[in-house]
């Protein structure tokens, strides 16, 4: 066959999904919380001050968590800021929860992103001379977060799988909800 008479190859779609989770384990895990909803678990932080305003936090056997404030708030812009981190675990949070509901319902994803912004001010420098604020006036006042989610589900799907997972996020409800809260010296 010559090269005017051959067939142009037939286009090939190729979609790769996420690593999947273990579903049979999600299953049982859930059934464990069905059988006793009050069970709780406790995460476990060390952090230590490394000079200025870095930190590092030990969790686990993991690498420390490195934690820093920019330049115009007295750090050494080294990492992202505490705030920053507080964000960072909603997004881990919303992302363990969309890949567990979707993995329930048996959908399979192939991407998966989350944007999220927080409005933050600190005029009270950190109780340390600044502006005298009200503990509820301090912190986030507004977040934002946009989901960028595909997969072999309709869009609908998708936005359901979402609500979801952000209604029983355990980072998003406790950013939503006043919890007890004890700082004493060790």
């Amino acid at each position: 066959m010559t090269a005017s008479t051959a067939s142009p190859a037939e286009p090939t779609t190729v979609k790769t999904y996420l690593r999947p989770i273990d579903r049979d384990g999600l299953l049982a895990f859930a059934e464990k919380g069905r059988t006793n909803p009050t069970s709780r678990g406790t995460n476990k932080v060390h952090t230590v001050v490394d000079g200025q305003y870095r930190t590092l936090s030990y969790v686990g056997n993991h690498a420390p968590v490195v934690v820093d404030e920019p330049l115009h708030l007295f750090g050494q812009d080294t990492a992202p800021a505490p705030g920053e981190i507080v964000l960072s675990g909603l997004g881990g949070c919303l992302c363990v929860g969309i890949t567990a509901v979707a993995t329930y319902r048996r959908i399979k994803l192939t991407r998966l992103e989350i944007f999220l912004e927080g409005d933050i001010g600190n005029p009270a420098a950190w109780g340390a001379g600044g502006a005298v604020k009200e503990p509820k006036d301090m912190g986030f006042q507004a977040i934002r977060v946009k989901v960028l989610v595909e997969g072999d589900a309709t869009r609908e799907e998708l936005d359901d799988i979402v609500r979801q997972a952000n209604m029983f996020s355990p980072v998003a409800n406790t950013l939503r909800n006043p919890i007890p809260f004890d700082i004493a010296l060790a």
